[in-house]
């Protein structure tokens, strides 16, 4: 086995424990768990391993190991990188952009913790470092993802020329950040109206909240119409069977994830429905970034030089 194919195996794996954080994170929040150690970090009531006096203590410890042991695999992974690949190669430059991330990661968290912005706080700025948090992660989640795409042997993409489709893409990109930070806005009004029980009556941010929540549907159907647009632009001007296959899996997780969604406000957001239909969100945004690094690697430039020069075939038989 190939030294490349085993670091691409520890980024996906990487990746995989990443995805795990943070659908055990949104257990966290929608649990109301994140102050179960405290307002002590990196301890947790004072203490390096705790007693567990609480199941809050218990879940927000178990938080903090994961997300502990996905740092020191982003470390393991930027080592690697450094030590397998050659000065310059898109694939170092990728692990330390997940370095970067992973450390912003853990100085956020340790924010929420430290400005206690958990559990059922009732403020605009745990709101604010919420959508920073969520932004941060799928950047984060990004760089892992093509770390190991490009760890696996796969070329870098052309950014210069690309028009439409870089266009469209970018579209989508931006359409699933915006999407992801109205889910979180409403991820909040729910945790604290339907497991803290604040009545929006009794407090005029968390009445706001609620009356947000009608934005993130429309947003949803309006990032889907990007995504989609942007899938069916990479198909149609990259026409590669990976490209058709990650934008037909783009477009039908997507609808899958607006009827999760409407399945969740139904049902009144329960927990275990809030963790699938994040975990959804993560998949979709990592098939995305697979779907541009597919779409952008073709230089459009040298693709049309190369059909202004491309000898006329020969013609056989004599001319009369």
């Amino acid at each position: 086995m190939g030294t490349n194919l085993r670091f691409a195996r520890y980024a996906w794996g990487v990746v995989l424990l990443n995805i795990g954080v943070i659908i055990w994170g949104a257990f966290v929040r929608a649990t109301g768990s994140g102050a179960g150690c405290g307002d002590d970090w990196p301890l947790c009531q004072g203490e390096v391993i705790p007693r567990p006096e609480s199941i809050e203590t218990v879940i927000e410890f178990s938080h903090r190991v994961t997300s502990g042991l996905a740092l020191l695999a982003v470390v393991g992974l930027l080592i690697w990188a450094f030590r397998a690949f050659a000065r310059g190669s898109v694939v170092r430059k990728a692990a330390v952009a997940a370095m970067i991330f992973m450390v912003l990661e853990a100085l956020i968290g340790a924010a929420l913790v430290l400005l206690e912005y958990v559990a059922f706080n009732v403020s605009v700025g745990r709101a604010i470092w919420m959508s920073g948090h969520l932004v941060n992660t799928f950047l984060l989640m990004a760089a892992l993802t093509l770390t190991a795409w490009w760890g696996q042997g796969q070329q870098p993409p052309h950014l210069h020329n690309q028009r439409v489709v870089g266009w469209t893409l970018l579209a989508a990109f931006v359409g699933m950040l915006v999407l992801g930070v109205s889910g979180a806005i409403t991820a909040l009004g729910d945790t604290l109206t339907l497991t803290g029980g604040i009545s929006p009556a009794e407090n005029a941010l968390v009445a706001t909240l609620v009356e947000l929540r009608i934005f993130h549907p429309l947003i949803a159907f309006a990032t889907g119409a990007l995504v989609g647009l942007a899938a069916w632009v990479a198909m149609k001007q990259r026409p590669g069977h990976t490209t058709q296959r990650l934008g037909r899996l783009v477009i039908a997780l997507y609808i899958g994830q607006l009827l999760v969604g409407s399945l969740n406000v139904a049902l009144k957001a329960p927990v275990w429905l809030q963790m699938v239909h994040l975990a959804l969100t993560t998949v979709i945004w990592i098939l995305l970034v697979l779907l541009a690094a597919v779409a952008l690697v073709a230089d459009p430039a040298a693709s049309r030089q190369a059909a202004l020069v491309r000898p006329l075939p020969e013609r056989r038989g004599t001319m009369r």
